[in-house]
């Protein structure tokens, strides 16, 4: 399978590892997002253990520990009773020999013995400390990676010589994957989003609509049950989870909205949702002008694309699925289509800002986010603080071209966002798929950018 981009975090490993003195490194990120694929891939022509851990007993991890170890030394399998005499036989390979060593499922570990993260602590001050080798922990559960090797309290705090959030790909780098034109790439990425796994299993030799029908509405294709297989992994109890998604995916994206899609009351929807984003599978967003902390207007959004569409159209619709996939496909999903891609093309817009303001196309901005007030939603906002501007942007995934009447309602809401001083610096921009009607852009001065998908196209490209 092709390896696409993480040129940063490749980059980051590489210089660790080639530095003299030895390197603990932690990655980590939700499951799906090429965590191993990057491991493998910095790996190759390096000498290496890499440890891939099962959900089994703790006795046969260990086996499994050492005989990896074994193996890369071509060593004899010693007799190993516990995991301090384990990690005393990796250290003494590693005073002889330099090697990267990953444990890749390290939560795995601490599942079955919640000491793993001393044993490791010692392993560190005692062993690693005195070679040019480098450590690797690996998870996808991100609360435990958090908890029992980033946090304070954590045996292991402060032993780290760096660190690796993995994030999906944005939509730009997942164009290096996404072989289809830009406008058909931006409706491709609203449907995987930028899971590596997700985006590789479609073909793009074939139409969007024949993947979608072929690679998420089949009830035998991987992605028809990837979802439910997701969470299944992380949760015991599923259910309540999975309708709580569905209600945020369906447009219920208040507490209040999805207590009553749910009908869970708001103190137990408040820890679900906690649980939903410590898992990075929900975001809740505040207005860009307010503080994260002290806000009550927030909003619950589903944070991964892919999930998204499926539990807008394939969790409500799997009995009809079973039955009719391409009737669903024409009568539900496809009609419904520009509506679901309209919400991913302002996050496609918003990473087109920040595109903007590094190459100097748009002012600098520090914050840049959605904000809404009663009745009134601006779809980006951007702050600076420090120079008293705001940038204030709508997207519209649109058959029509974009004309005056949007500009007057942007300029109407300006008015409403109570942000800065009277005297503020006001910026605006327009992004459209359909372009602008004829003779606007002339007829507006050098506050306003107008950014159809061929301008789209050239920020977002590297």
């Amino acid at each position: 399978m092709t390896f696409y981009d993480r040129t940063e975090e490749l980059d980051a490993l590489r210089t660790a590892f080639e530095a003299p003195g030895h390197d603990f490194f932690v990655v980590y990120g939700r499951r799906r997002v090429g965590k191993t694929a990057l491991l493998k891939e910095f790996c190759t022509d390096r000498p290496h253990v890499y440890y891939l851990v099962a959900q089994e007993a703790e006795t046969r991890q260990r086996e499994k520990f050492v005989e990896r170890i074994a193996d890369r030394f071509d060593d004899r399998l010693p007799r190993i009773e516990d995991w301090p005499d384990a990690f005393d036989y990796l250290g003494e390979k590693l005073a002889a020999e330099d090697a990267i060593v990953v444990v890749d499922e390290f939560p795995y570990l601490v599942e079955e013995n919640d000491s793993l993260p001393s044993y490791v602590q010692a392993f560190v001050d005692e062993r690693l400390q005195a070679t040019n080798s480098m450590l690797v922990l690996c998870g996808s559960s991100v609360s435990v990676m958090e908890s029992e090797v980033l946090a304070h309290k954590s045996p292991l705090y402060g032993r780290r010589t760096g660190q690796i959030d993995l994030q999906p790909f944005s939509f730009a780098q997942a164009r290096e994957v996404i072989d289809y034109g830009f406008e058909t790439a931006i409706r491709s990425y609203a449907v995987t989003g930028g899971t590596p796994m997700y985006l590789l299993l479609f073909d793009y030799d074939e139409s969007l609509a024949d993947n979608i029908r072929t690679r998420v509405l089949s009830p035998t294709a991987v992605l028809y049950n990837e979802p439910e297989f997701l969470l299944r992994t992380e949760l015991r109890s599923p259910a309540r989870y999975m309708s709580i998604l569905e209600a945020i995916a369906t447009g219920h994206t208040t507490p209040n909205e999805i207590s009553g899609a749910t009908n869970i009351d708001p103190g137990p929807l408040s820890k679900y949702l906690q649980t939903l984003r410590r898992l990075r599978l929900v975001d809740r967003e505040v207005p860009v002008t307010a503080s994260s902390k002290k806000s009550k207007r927030s909003l619950y959004r589903v944070a991964d694309e892919f999930l998204r569409f499926w539990f807008r159209y394939v969790e409500p619709h799997r009995s009809s699925i079973e039955e009719a996939p391409e009737l669903v496909y024409e009568d539900t999903i496809e009609p419904d289509l520009p509506t679901h891609i309209g919400m991913s093309f302002e996050e496609i817009c918003t990473e087109a800002v920040w595109a903007g303001v590094r190459s100097g196309v748009l002012d600098r901005y520090s914050t840049v986010g959605r904000w809404w007030f009663g009745g009134d939603e601006i779809d980006i906002v951007g702050l600076a603080a420090k120079d008293d501007r705001i940038l204030l942007a709508e997207c519209k995934w649109t058959s029509e071209p974009v004309g005056y009447s949007l500009v007057e309602d942007l300029r109407e809401k300006a008015e409403r966002v109570r942000w800065g001083p009277e005297t503020r610096t006001e910026r605006f921009a327009l992004f459209s798929k359909s372009g602008f009607v004829d003779g606007l852009a002339d007829e507006l001065d050098d506050n306003w950018h107008l950014f159809g998908l061929d301008e789209l196209d050239r920020l977002l490209s590297p």
